[in-house]
């Protein structure tokens, strides 16, 4: 699993968004991107998180950047969450997990007190010229939102 610190180049990626285009991070250079990976749609933390990035997505783009959720759901799903919930923000697919690995967003955790397999909820803002400004590797969401915007708001 990797371990990306504030300084780190990004991994690039190219993965398949809910619209049906690829989206590139290295094609994102010049603005920042908050990039958060989540375990599954339409769960109950992960509607939570992308709703409370939905609700402060004003800012974000008031700052210049743009939010990309990942997770390993297929796009078709990502659409229907993004119906549901209103999101204005692009929400890519990653089924065989290479990007979520990437970023360390995959591996062992304990979940409901078993040790299991799968998606790290974790954050990163990658600056404008593609390196890691601020990381969340384990994401607890209540008042998460509000950091990443706070980080965000230093950047300038």
């Amino acid at each position: 699993m990797a371990t990306l610190q504030v300084g780190d180049l990004a991994p690039d990626f190219a993965l398949l968004a809910d619209d049906g285009t690829t989206v590139q991070l290295a094609a994102l250079r010049g603005k920042p991107v908050i990039l958060y990976f989540y375990p599954r749609d339409d769960t109950p933390g992960c509607t939570t998180e992308a709703c409370d990035f939905r609700d402060r997505h004003a800012a974000v783009v008031g700052h210049g950047a743009v939010v990309l959720g990942v997770s390993p759901d297929a796009p078709k799903a990502h659409v229907k969450f993004k119906t549901k919930y209103g999101l204005p923000f692009t929400l890519l697919s990653d089924p065989l997990k290479t990007t979520l690995a990437a970023y360390g967003a995959f591996g062992r955790k304990i979940m409901y007190g078993k040790d299991v397999e799968g998606v790290i909820r974790s954050t990163y803002i990658v600056d404008k010229n593609g390196k890691i400004a601020a990381a969340w590797p384990k994401v607890s969401v209540k008042g998460h939102s509000d950091a990443v915007l706070a980080e965000l708001a230093k950047l300038g």
